[in-house]
C-alpha cells in the first residue's frame, strides 16, 4: 500500500514509520512542514506539507491509498494558543481530509486523544462515554474527529478515529517532542539527576499503552475490513489502569536492571482528600475486531531508561 503519514518526524510518527518500514511491504511517504534533509532509509520518501494550499495537499494525496494523520499541537502548546490549536488540530485536518476525498484516498486514520473524555477519568470509559473536556487540546481534536466521522458517514472515505490513551516508549531521537510525557520525563530525570520526583501525590490513575502496541494497533487498522459509513471510532489503550505512583515505582525497580541502581523517588505527600479512583479505559470494541495486546511493558521501559541514559547522561 502507498501510505502518507503526516507528522512523521514526531515522537509517535517516528516509531510508527520505523515499525511499518520494518514490515517491508508498504510504500511510505513522510509528510512534514519542513523539508527532511537527512538521508532516508531505502523505501521511504518525504513531502513538504503546505497546509494553507489546497493544490499542494491534493498533490501529496495523489496516488495515496491510506493517510495516517498524526500532525498536530500537543497539550501544552494548545493551552498556550487555543486559536492555533483549533487551526492545526481541527481546520488543517479538514483541509487534508477534503483533499484526500477529492483525490480518491481510500482510508483516513486520525489520531485523537483520550483527553476528550475529560479528567480525572473515573469509572469505565467506552466510546459512548461523554466527551466533557473543555481543554483546547481536547476540543480541537474533537473538531478533527467530527470532520472525519462526518466524511465517513457520507460515504466519502473510510474514516477511522483513534482515541489514544497514554503511550510510552523510547523515541527515535533526542529532539522528539515527548519529554513532558510522564514516563519519558521520569526516565530523563534518572539520566540527568539520578533520582525521580513527581509533582503530585501520584494517586491518580491513568491507562498506559506501550508504543509497540500502538504501532501494532495501527497495523491492525490498516488491515481491518471496514466500509465508509460504519462506526469507526475506537479507544486504543493498554488495558492497564495503574496509579502514577505505581508506574513510577515500576520505573524505579527496572532502573536497577537497566543502569545498575534504583533512583530515589520523591512525591508530594498524600493528604486525606487524595484518593485513587476506580478507572478502566475500555478497549473492548477494538478487541472485538480481533486485536490483542502484547503488553511488553517492562521491555519498553527498559529501552526507554537506557535510551535516556544515551541521550541525557552527563558523560555523553
Amino acid at each position: 500500500m502507498k501510505i502518507l503519514i503526516t507528522g512523521g518526524t514526531g515522537y509517535l510518527g517516528g516509531r510508527i514509520i520505523q515499525y511499518l518500514h520494518n514490515l517491508g511491504n508498504n510504500e511510505i511517504i513522510i509528510g512534514s512542514r519542513f523539508p527532511i534533509k537527512n538521508t532516508l532509509p531505502r523505501g521511504l520518501k518525504s513531502v513538504q506539507t503546505i497546509w494553507s494550499s489546497t493544490e499542494e495537499l491534493m498533490a501529496i494525496c495523489s496516488g495515496v491509498e491510506i493517510i495516517i494523520h498524526l500532525a498536530g499541537m500537543n497539550a501544552s502548546d494548545s493551552s498556550n494558543d487555543p486559536e492555533m490549536a483549533l487551526e492545526i488540530n481541527g481546520h488543517v485536518t479538514g483541509r487534508l481530509l477534503a483533499a484526500a476525498v477529492r483525490m480518491g484516498v481510500k482510508r483516513f486514520i486520525y489520531f485523537s486523544t483520550a483527553h476528550v473524555y475529560g479528567g480525572p477519568l473515573q469509572g469505565t470509559i467506552t466510546e459512548k462515554s461523554l466527551t466533557t473536556s473543555s481543554h483546547p487540546y481536547a476540543t480541537s481534536h474533537r473538531v478533527g474527529e467530527d470532520l472525519v466521522m462526518a466524511s465517513n458517514i457520507r460515504n466519502e472515505i473510510e474514516g477511522i478515529v483513534i482515541r489514544l490513551s497514554n503511550s510510552f516508549g523510547a523515541p527515535l531521537t533526542k529532539g522528539a517532542n515527548c519529554w513532558m510525557l510522564l514516563a519519558n520525563d521520569l526516565c530523563r530525570q534518572i539520566a540527568i539527576f539520578g533520582e525521580m520526583e513527581l509533582s503530585s501525590s501520584g494517586l491518580q490513575r491513568r491507562d498506559f499503552i506501550t508504543m509497540t502496541d500502538v504501532c501494532r494497533s495501527l497495523e491492525h487498522f490498516l488491515k481491518l475490513p471496514t466500509q465508509s459509513g460504519n462506526d469507526n471510532l475506537f479507544n486504543v489503550g493498554g488495558d492497564w489502569s495503574t496509579s502514577i505512583w505505581e508506574f513510577a515505582c515500576l520505573i524505579q525497580k527496572l532502573s536497577k536492571k537497566a543502569v545498575g541502581f534504583g533512583p530515589r523517588l520523591k512525591r508530594v505527600e498524600p493528604v486525606l482528600s487524595d484518593k485513587t479512583e476506580n478507572f478502566k479505559y475500555s478497549i473492548a470494541k477494538l478487541q472485538q475486531t480481533g486485536f490483542t495486546l502484547v503488553n511488553n511493558r517492562e521491555e519498553e521501559l527498559l529501552n526507554l531508561i537506557k535510551g535516556c541514559q544515551f541521550f541525557f547522561h552527563k558523560k555523553n
